[in-house]
């Protein structure tokens, strides 16, 4: 929770100002809850697993989680922080445990799940902001990649949340460009990787219209070592 308290500090928010910033969300009907049972499973695996010092860390949702990252970059030290359900909040305050670990490189991907609760992107934004500051400051030799997030295929998709998320993700993803631009980190398109000619995410590649199958991993993984990243 150091990284929440870590965010109030950054904004300058004494604690009527947070009180004001808590009732502004409220007001709005910003949902940020995250902690969940899966989330707490799923911390409390990672806090019972060895830590790997200086390891590769892929952070994220579900789409972060189902990649087998291990076996696609063999001989590497990873470390898979996907928690399916996640969004911004609660990667916000799980930092913690991931700065510890020192890693050597970070691969962000979250926002999927902020945009189908309709969260502002304003607000996905500064978390996004918030993240980045937080792992610079405190794991500062950590190498930052922020990744796009990736299109739907909305004729697989079932639950009405995920309809019409087509221009929020393109918007939001503009957003995460200039985060990356401001700190000096790169961008990494994912979008455009796994978008078909009218933007969706090729149908091919998913079975639910989100999720990934597991050759588009392969082709994640290859272009991050086309492009030196991995």
């Amino acid at each position: 929770m150091k990284a929440v308290a870590y965010f109030f500090k950054r904004i300058g928010c004494a604690a009527l100002l947070c009180v004001g910033f808590v009732s502004a969300a409220v007001a709005q009907k910003i949902d940020s809850s995250y902690n969940n049972t899966y989330y707490q499973g799923r911390m409390e695996l990672f806090n019972t697993l060895p830590l790997q010092k200086k390891a590769i860390v892929f952070l994220g949702n579900s789409i972060t989680e189902r990649g087998a990252w291990g076996e696609l970059l063999p001989g590497v030290k990873v470390m898979n922080r996907g928690i399916g359900g996640d969004n911004t909040f609660g990667v916000l305050a799980r930092l913690d445990g991931i700065v510890k670990a020192a890693p050597h490189k970070l691969f962000l991907l979250i926002g999927i799940n902020d945009l189908s609760r309709g969260l502002p992107r304003e607000v996905i934004l500064e978390n996004y902001d918030h993240i980045v500051a937080y792992i610079r400051t405190h794991s500062p030799k950590t190498k930052i990649y922020i990744q796009s997030v990736l299109p739907l295929y909305e004729p697989f998709t079932t639950a009405a949340y995920l309809k019409n998320k087509k221009d929020s993700i393109l918007q939001l993803n503009v957003g995460i460009r200039k985060i990356a631009e401001k700190y000096g980190l790169p961008y990494i398109n994912l979008h455009e990787i796994f978008a078909d000619a009218n933007g969706d995410l090729v149908k091919e590649l998913t079975a639910d219209g989100i999720h990934l199958k597991p050759a588009a991993y392969v082709i994640w993984v290859d272009f991050l070592k086309k492009r030196k990243y991995l």
